[in-house]
């Protein structure tokens, strides 16, 4: 299933949508305002929340990012390495071995689960917001999207927009 994640232009706490081929909404991203740490929800469209996204308050050479169940549990760290000339992330404390390979912030990258491809992270082109076609299996994808929302949230850490 493809869905397309695009951070909104004007929102108070940067919320994203996350919307299907036929732009129906598939999630909500819901950002924290004034959050430190880039505090953001993955919520089903009925508002329940699904995953909650953060960045590490301070980091020195290698960019982390956290990943929180519903049951407010840290399910997964999201880091780079510390010369990230590749563009490679890695996901630690997760069931699973999960590695995102190729460059997230040039055309293409894929997701990686215990050596086999599970999704492709296309960035779109825009000019003013960041945008990702994420593709990928619909029993994954809400896990995806939190992930794709952690890499973000990383580059723009590390990069200072936002």
């Amino acid at each position: 299933m493809k869905v397309y994640i695009k951070n909104k232009l004007w929102s108070i706490g940067g919320g994203s949508s996350v919307v299907d081929e036929n732009k129906n909404d598939v999630f909500k991203v819901k950002g924290r305002a004034f959050s430190i740490t880039k505090v953001k929800y993955i919520c089903d469209l009925q508002g329940k929340r699904l995953f909650k996204v953060r960045n590490k308050w301070f980091n020195f050479f290698v960019h982390k990012a956290y990943i929180y169940d519903e049951n407010k549990r840290k399910i997964a760290t999201v880091k780079d390495k510390f010369f990230n000339t590749k563009g490679e992330y890695f996901v630690l404390g997760y069931k699973d071995e999960i590695k995102i390979q190729g460059n997230f912030f040039g055309l293409n990258s894929q997701i990686l689960k215990n050596g086999e491809t599970i999704g492709n992270i296309n960035r779109q082109f825009s000019v003013i917001s960041d945008a990702f076609e994420l593709d990928a299996d619909q029993d994954e994808l809400p896990f995806l999207v939190a992930l794709v929302i952690a890499i973000d949230n990383i580059t723009d850490k590390k990069y200072k927009r936002g």
